[in-house]
């Protein structure tokens, strides 16, 4: 019998989940899970090293592996056949911080540490507070802490 599948450390969560093509769609999806996305964004545009990657998302490099794999075969799947791209689901948990904007007072919710306020754009904020977060419908017992 496999081992549970653990949660993975997210940093971002996309904000456009669907992408289809502007021809010939032909009604078939393929679903990328939010992990495989952060996958890719780490390894793919942040350039970090696979080790890093795996230490970011708290899963060993081997799973890494197999998490950018998976998403990349489904978008060459998707660019090649002309099929639609769907972002949802997965095993994952996020922190989320208060912030304070200090120049304008602004109080905002924020995935990353390094946001900028979103009423006046400042860098010059502050944490004050911070919890994980899990997905809703996850069920596991690594969703269930914090």
């Amino acid at each position: 019998m496999p081992r549970p599948t653990m949660c993975r450390k997210v940093s971002y969560i996309p904000t456009n989940r669907e992408f289809k093509p502007s021809t010939n769609d032909s009604g078939e999806v393929n679903t990328l899970k939010i992990e495989e996305v952060e996958a890719l964004r780490l390894n793919d545009i942040e350039k970090l090293n696979q080790s890093e990657c795996a230490a970011k998302m708290n899963v060993s490099r081997q799973t890494f592996q197999n998490i950018i794999d998976s998403a990349r075969t489904k978008v060459a799947r998707a660019i090649v056949n002309g099929t639609r791209i769907k972002i949802s689901g997965g095993n994952f948990n996020y922190t989320e911080y208060d912030m304070k904007c200090h120049k304008c007072r602004h109080h905002f919710i924020a995935i990353n540490q390094d946001e900028r306020c979103p009423k006046c754009e400042s860098n010059e904020i502050t944490i004050t507070d911070q919890k994980i977060v899990s997905r809703k419908d996850c069920k596991k017992r690594c969703c269930k802490r914090g």
